[in-house]
This record gives C-alpha cells, structure tokens and sequence, in this order.
C-alpha cells in the first residue's frame, strides 16, 4: 500500500475554512497518513505543524506524506491527551488544532492490527502497538461489570447479556480471534449478525483497549488551553459517543451557566467565556466526497474558537 493509500483524509476543504488562522505553529493531534497536515502546510507557507500519533506505522506513513515540508514539521509518539506537556507548545501556544478521531483505513484494512471483524482475525486492536493490553487481553481478563461499562459505553448492542456470554464462554475457551467475539454476539442475537451490529460491538471492545473516552476527555481542554486568542480547534468524529463529548465541551466552554440551577452561587472564573462555537451543526461530509471514500460518511466535524 502507497503512502497515499495509507488513508483518505475527509472533509479537507471544511476542515481547512474553520482552521486556518495566523501563522505560527499548529497541532494535528492524530496525524495518521498526514493528508490534512499536508493541505495545511501547502496552503500556509509560514505554518508550522506538530505531528502527532500513538501509531508508529501513521507516523512513518505521515513523514513520507510531509517529506516536501519537513522543516516546518516535528512528530511526536505520543497520545494527543499529553500534547500539554510539549515544552514548544507550552512557550508559544498554539495557532490552531486538530482531532481526527477513530480508526484509520490503514488500521482497519490490516489483519495484523487486529481491528477488523474479517474471518481469522487475532484481536489486537491497539492503536499502540507498544501498549500491553489487546482486546483479547481485555476479554479474557476483565470481569463482568467492567465489560459492561465498556460495551455499554461504546453502545455495542445487548451489552448486559454479551458481557454475561463472554464470562460464560471464556470459561471454555478465552476469546482470540474475530471468529471467536462474533461467535459470542449471534449466541446473543440468536441469528446471524448484521455488519453495523458486529461493527459497534468491535467499536466498543476498540475504545475501551485504546482507551480513547478517557483521552478525549484529559485532551480536549489540555489542547484548549494551549490555544492562542482566537485559535480554533477542529474535531473529527466518528460515532455518538466522542460527538457528544466534543459537542458538550464546546457547549461548556462557550456558556459556562448553561444547565447551571438558577440563583446557584457561583464565582464569577467560572462563568467565564472561554470562546465561542464556529458550528451549530455538526459539518458533515457531502454525496460527492462519500462517493469517492464512503468511510467519510459517519463523520461529523466541530469548531470552536478560543476567545481573543
């Protein structure tokens, strides 16, 4: 597979309209094959980009992909929620950042990776690789209350009874395969599984090894605070759950008192404006860019601005 391959990048053009400032230096927190980093640095010949990844092979397929601005660009291994710590960042802030979240292509195409539901499938599912836990680690090892919080959390469907079946089965033969997880959710069903019904509870089982809620609630206001006056902060999402976390931050950090009880004695820092919301709808991909990649289709994007 070619770097250009490695995976599409969407909603270029939208990403871009709300992104794009003043110069200086700009974060993509999840840089993958480093399509957006690319348009980013063609489009502003004074930008700067920090690259960041937690997969070893989307940073090798990024510095392929920004050889032509390599000067402009450094890369990080690291998980966007501990972009904080980055001493350039700290110094001078940042001009504006990116989220792409969710698996890439690459990763789901790769049988070694382990993300896919295809037939014979060991289940890895890390997004880093030098990370111990896999999804078959988790499976076997993680009581029933603790599936049951994963899967509910990552709205895999009948989630209290396939926590139940993978305690039960487990006992005969521990999950290692994607065979062996799909096997658990048509006992469940009691039919064969549809793809969006395998697709969620793979998705569930992925955030919960990857840790991905949890780093998306440390990284957004980590990211916000490093924001320049008048930086904006771009997020891709893929599925309801990190939507409502970037939908619920934006909405906090623009009106502080929204939901508060009335007469609530509060100090007025805490109802301070932080900036305001760019997309009162989520920005979706159109036909013709869902044609070309319908990957794209589950995306949703939301900006928000830093105030000046």
């Amino acid at each position: 597979m070619s770097v250009s391959e490695y995976h599409s990048p969407v909603l270029v053009a939208e990403v871009m309209e709300y992104l794009l400032g003043e110069s200086g230096l700009y974060l993509d927190g999840t840089v993958g094959g480093g399509g957006h980093g690319a348009a980013l640095l063609a489009r502003c010949p004074e930008c700067r980009l920090l690259a960041v990844d937690r997969d070893r092979e989307a940073l090798a397929a990024a510095r392929a992909r920004l050889a032509p601005f390599a000067s402009r660009v450094r890369f990080a291994h690291l998980s966007f929620r501990h972009v904080g710590d980055d001493p350039e960042l700290c110094a001078g802030g940042l001009a504006g950042a990116l989220l792409d979240l969710g698996v890439s292509s690459r990763q789901l195409d790769s049988d070694a990776r382990g993300f896919t539901f295809r037939r014979g499938v060991a289940l890895d599912m890390r997004m880093n690789a030098d990370e111990s836990l896999t999804a078959a680690g988790f499976l076997s090892s993680a009581s029933r209350a603790e599936l049951l919080q994963a899967l509910r959390a990552g709205e895999a469907p009948r989630a209290p009874a396939l926590a139940a079946s993978i305690v039960r089965r487990r006992r005969a033969r521990p999950p290692r395969s994607s065979d062996d997880l799909v096997a658990v959710l048509e006992s469940v069903l009691g039919r064969r599984a549809g793809h969006a019904e395998k697709a969620r509870l793979f998705q569930a089982v992925r955030i919960r090894v990857n840790g991905e809620i949890e780093a998306l609630r440390e990284g957004l206001p980590a990211i916000r605070d490093a924001l320049r006056p008048g930086a904006a902060f771009v997020v891709i999402s893929y599925h309801s759950v990190e939507d409502r976390l970037v939908k619920g931050a934006f909405r906090r950090w623009s009106d502080p008192s929204r939901g508060l009880p009335p007469r609530l004695p509060v100090r007025a820092a805490e109802t301070r404006v932080l900036g305001s919301v760019l997309t009162r709808r989520p920005v979706t991909p159109g036909e013709a860019e869902i044609a070309v990649n319908p990957r794209a289709r589950p995306a949703r994007l939301r900006a928000w601005r830093r105030a000046a």
